[in-house]
């Protein structure tokens, strides 16, 4: 059950992201920053893509994803269309990488320590859903902030 529901959550949340990617009147302010605003959101949503491809993807679905976290920030200018094939793309990965945990994995340990303790799967996944959701808010933010 628990399955469906973060499923049905990360399906709702990254589609967001796209939606707020697409809502942008220009292009370029996609990537603006400000003095107060340091991470762009085309930054943010590579960062997105780049921790549930590691956490999701490749754990529960076998993906073989390499993550470069550095360049998650550093990377420039991407296109919107990019950006939003790279959010499609890791909906399907999310997807199918969730179709193959059970509810027994849920109570077992993420095999990777992340976080500063041991955690659940179950934990880190609602962990990753949370992660998301304030980067998400973020981009919000700073699309009605930046985007003139």
């Amino acid at each position: 059950m628990l399955i469906i529901t973060l499923k049905s959550l990360f399906n709702r949340e990254l589609n967001k992201l796209k939606t707020e990617i697409i809502s942008y009147k220009e292009e370029s302010s996609i990537w603006s920053t400000d003095k107060q605003i340091t991470n762009s959101a085309g930054n943010l949503c590579l960062h997105l893509i780049g921790n549930l491809n590691t956490y999701i993807g490749a754990e529960f679905g076998n993906t073989k994803y390499v993550r470069n976290r550095p360049l998650e920030f550093s990377l420039k200018d991407v296109s919107r269309a990019e950006l939003i094939k790279k959010i499609e793309d890791t909906i399907i990965v999310v997807n199918n990488a969730l179709d193959k945990v059970t509810e027994a994995d849920l109570r077992k340990d993420y095999p990777m320590l992340v976080l500063d303790k041991e955690t659940s799967v179950e934990y880190f996944l609602i962990h990753l859903l949370a992660h998301l959701t304030y980067h998400l808010g973020q981009v919000n933010y700073h699309r009605r902030l930046l985007d003139e």
